[in-house]
This record gives C-alpha cells, structure tokens and sequence, in this order.
C-alpha cells in the first residue's frame, strides 16, 4: 500500500479545532506602513497591481545587478529588488489580502502530497516545511534583537550550512517553487506559512499567523549555534529557549512537535521516527516518553534511545530530559493526559515562535488570520 493511501486516515485522527525593534542600521522608514489594516480590493486585479509596483522597484535593482560578479553579490542583489517591491507596496499603501495568502497556502498544500510521488520519507513534505518555519525562526535572541523569522537570512552562507540546518535545502527548495508563482510574498511569510500550512494539514491545531516579514541581507545572518544541540540536557534547552522568551513549559510544548518526521543519519546523525505516525499531529510523542521502556541504542551513530519492545522508534537525549527534569516533566504528563491542552499551548507558543524578530511596525493587520484547511475550501 503507498504512503499517500496511508497518509489520508492520519491527518484526520484527532482534528480538534484549537482555536522589537529593528537593528537601527536596517531600519526603514517605509515599512511602517505596514502596520494599516488590510484594505478591501477596489476592483483591480491584485497580481496586476503587485506586478506594476515590481516593475518600479526593479530598476534600482538593475543597476546592482549589473556590478555583481559572484553569487552572494547577486543574491544581495535580486533581495535589493524584492525588497524594494516590499517598500513600494507600503508606499503605496497596498497589501495583499488574506485571500491572496490563501491561495499561497492552498498551494502549499498541494505540494505536501507530492511526497508519497517522490517516495519521500513517509509520504508528506509537511515535517521538513515545519523545520524550515521552525529554524529560520528560532535563532531570534532577545536580549540583542537579532534573528528570528523577519529576514530569512537561511538563504545565505553561512547559515544556510549550519549543522542543525542540514537537509532544509529541501524545503527551501520546495518553497521556491511556490515564490515562483506568487513572486510579491517575502522568504520569511512564504516558510512561516509553510510551517501553519504543515500543522494544520496533518491533524494539528490552527496556528493563528500574519504577514509582514521582509527579505534581509547576508550581513544579517545569525550566528552558528542558536539552535537546540540534541546531544545535550535540561540546561541547554533552557539556554536556548529562554533566549527567545521561552518558559519551561512552553519549551515542553514545543518539544511536541517531534511528534512529526524523522532523524536522518546524513543530516543530523540520528536515526529514526519518534512515532509510530511521523505525518500525524498528536500528543502520541507524550505517551510514548512516558509508556514505552527506552534504553540506549547500540550502534555506531550518536547517543539516542530506541524502543525496547519494536526497536523502530527513537528519542534524542533532549526529548528525553522532559522525562527526567522535574519541571519539564509535569507539563509532559499533562500533554500525554490530554491533547487538547496540548493542542492550545502549541499553537499559541508555534505563532508566537513564528513572529519573532517583527517590528510590530510591520505586521499587516493587528490580529493574525485563521487559515482555511484544504478540506475547508
């Protein structure tokens, strides 16, 4: 039987519905405006208007582009464009609507299942687009306000190599060809949106999001290292999540996401599902830390924990301190008890997640959209 014949009953087994500044050297006056309402369409057609305002921006980026000589110059430069598409809107007071982000998102959806063609890993890009959303949004640090979500700076190097990063070349480049239809939404809506479009695809919560992320440059690059090391232990995930705002439990309810795909031993190293439905949003990750016997897998990869009854599942050492660390672990019983709960906290701490390192300047509605599932259309 194919995985995409397998997939269809596991994206409807719990379904629920659940319901800064910028760095002054980057700061532009024009993307405030942003921060207006969503206008109503006046009768024009908006890819003409996003195609007009393109057209605007594109020759300060010509020039550019004709100095370039390497590929990070033409990068710059292509981003020198797009980014000026960007202000050019705010000038003239235009926005996309949320229907026009639906149709981005519809066409996301399209793409997951492409993956049981392509025999991908089990049947649905969904797990690797939530990875994309997720590490192109937690590098944000609050106490220097950089990084996070704003620039989709994971298009350049050395990001792009970073070790936690391995294999997301994937998934950018199955965003690409959504931008390639839809060119006037930025890298940064673009993955985020990916990442709701994933979740809720796949069983899970609706994942409240907005719009208003620009493209950034090389020079805005985070540094290696602000991602989770799943080698280490309790104080290390506190290191890492407190930097971005997180508290304990909400970094338990973050974890929760390893509910989805697997370890791969040429990307991180690891090896394996951490469960028995990797394309499923569930709380199945809770129950299983804390009704399964784990013990120490031999092998000559790194240190992870497998099953002791099937020896096809796996735990990192960082999913494994949420059963061992006192704190961590009361939230973690309360997931395993009820997904409904889970289903809340996640999809608050997700959205948040998914905003960092967004002036509020630039959102372009104060409060974040609900989108449309695809059986919703």
């Amino acid at each position: 039987m194919s995985a995409s014949l397998l997939r269809a009953p596991f994206r409807r087994v719990a379904i629920p519905p659940v319901v800064s500044r910028t760095p002054r050297a980057f700061r532009n006056p024009a993307f405030r405006k942003y921060s207006t309402e969503v206008p109503k369409p006046e009768g024009r057609s908006n890819a003409a208007l996003i195609a007009g305002l393109g057209l605007a921006a594109v020759g300060a980026g010509v020039g550019l582009w004709i100095y370039t000589s390497d590929s990070t110059k033409a990068k710059e430069a292509g981003t020198a464009v797009k980014s000026g598409v960007q202000s050019a809107k705010a000038a003239a007071h235009y926005t996309p609507t949320k229907e026009d982000y639906q149709k981005v998102y519809n066409k996301i959806a399209e793409i997951l299942d492409e993956a049981a063609d392509a025999d991908y890993d089990d049947g649905s890009y969904g797990p690797v687009l939530l990875r994309l959303a997720w590490h192109s949004s937690g590098t944000y640090d609050k106490d220097t306000n950089t990084g996070g979500s704003n620039y989709a700076t994971m298009r350049f190097e050395p990001e792009a190599l970073h070790g936690a990063n391995a294999g997301l070349q994937i998934a950018r480049e199955l965003m690409e060809k959504v931008k390639k239809e839809f060119p006037w939404i930025s890298y940064g809506d673009l993955w985020t949106l990916g990442g709701v479009c994933a979740v809720q695809e796949m069983g899970g919560p609706k994942i409240p999001w907005r719009p208003g992320r620009i493209d950034g440059f090389q020079v805005q690059c985070t540094p290696d290292g602000r991602l989770p090391d799943a080698t280490q232990g309790a104080q290390h995930l506190r290191n890492i999540f407190y930097r971005m705002g997180f508290n304990d439990r909400e970094i338990v309810a973050l974890s929760g996401a390893h509910a989805l795909g697997r370890c791969h031993t040429d990307r991180s190293g690891f090896d394996g599902p951490w469960t028995f439905s990797p394309v499923t949003v569930s709380n199945e990750y809770y129950r299983l830390l804390f009704d399964e016997k784990w013990v120490w897998r031999k092998w000559n990869g790194p240190k992870q924990l497998q099953d002791a009854k099937t020896k096809t599942l796996m735990m990192l050492p960082t999913d494994y301190v949420l059963v061992q660390d006192k704190s961590f672990r009361k939230h973690a019983e309360q997931y395993a008890r009820d997904q409904d709960v889970w289903f809340k906290d996640f999809a608050d701490c997700v959205s948040r997640l998914f905003e960092l390192g967004v002036p509020s300047s630039q959102w372009v509605t104060s409060e974040p959209w609900i989108m449309k599932n695809s059986d919703e259309k």
